[in-house]
């Protein structure tokens, strides 16, 4: 059964989640959507988001638990149906200093080249 959710109507991703704004979606879930990004930063570029309209991933956390658990568990799920299998990078930008461009929480999950280290 799903709780009721959060939404904000001036949210780019609380639209897609309503339909009202097109993506390509590879996974649904009662608690998640997965799209893929509109400006690639990688071969494979994955939006994982909360269907609850919450700033970031320590929102997420403090708000529903166990919907940032679903969340990664959508993760992995995307992993597999893209064949990353365990060679992908999870990003959470939490803020606008650390590159959130959306305040709604959400994971980008690349794979498809070689990912250096230190990001960014």
């Amino acid at each position: 059964m799903m709780t009721a959710m959060t939404t904000d109507p001036d949210c780019v991703f609380c639209s897609i989640v309503a339909g009202e704004v097109p993506a390509e979606v590879v996974h649904s879930s009662d608690h998640s959507l997965a799209f893929r990004d509109l400006d690639p930063q990688a071969p494979t570029h994955v939006l994982v988001i909360p269907r609850r309209h919450v700033a970031d991933i320590g929102a997420l956390t403090a708000a529903a638990p166990d919907e940032a658990v679903a969340l990664l568990a959508a993760v992995q799920v995307v992993a597999e149906l893209d064949g990353m299998g365990n060679a992908y990078r999870l990003v959470f930008n939490t803020g606008a200093a650390a590159g959130q461009s959306v305040p709604h929480a959400h994971a980008h999950v690349l794979a498809g080249r070689d990912l250096g280290w230190p990001p960014g």
